[in-house]
């Protein structure tokens, strides 16, 4: 499934929210009539929508729609792929890189699916460490591969923003399966992405 237009917005979804966002506007003190945020709740709805539609896809039907049979069994990388997600304790935004690597066992995927996958389940309320884990095994049971690593650095706006304030602050998480618990294979991996 695609991203959505602009058209595609579910109009019972937006009423609702846009009428819970004008709750929270108001009471925070702000004027809803006010020009500039006189159309701040519906925007904020669309945009709420958007940022939380990896809920509506499915990300094994992505992988299995560009597997492809072949003989490869060197690593494939897939690194600094953009990441922007919602922290499920505070829903501000997270962001970083993540970086997945995967050794075929027959089969490889189309490049652009890892990317999507990321997409998928970042594009959900989240923790950094179940966004790791969800990203690993989706790839690790849907392709079946020899190994699979993925790499996630990350800056949250809950840190940085509220809370302790710590604007340099970033977060690693880690996630190796099969040949990538091999020592030597895993630093190969850790090398790579630098």
């Amino acid at each position: 499934m695609p991203y959505k237009t602009y058209e595609e917005y579910t109009q019972p979804f937006v009423d609702e929210v846009k009428s819970n966002y004008l709750s929270i506007i108001k009471n925070i003190g702000e004027d809803p009539s006010r020009n500039g945020i006189l159309k701040t709740p519906e925007r904020a709805a669309k945009a709420m929508q958007f940022l939380t539609q990896g809920y509506e896809m499915d990300p094994e039907k992505i992988l299995l729609g560009a597997m492809f049979e072949e003989d490869y069994d060197d690593m494939v990388l897939i690194k600094d792929i953009e990441l922007y997600s919602l922290c499920e304790h505070h829903m501000l935004p997270f962001f970083g890189k993540v970086h997945v690597a995967y050794i075929p066992n027959g089969k490889i995927v189309g490049l652009s699916k890892i990317p999507r996958i990321v997409d998928v389940f970042a594009r959900r309320l989240q923790v950094q460490e179940r966004l790791t884990h969800d990203i690993l095994e989706c790839i690790n049971t849907t392709l079946q591969p020899k190994g699979v690593a993925v790499v996630i650095e990350a800056q949250h706006m809950c840190m940085m923003m509220r809370g302790v304030q710590k604007q340099n602050s970033a977060t690693t998480t880690s996630g190796f399966r099969g040949e990538f618990k091999n020592q030597e294979t895993r630093n190969e991996f850790l090398k790579l992405i630098g």
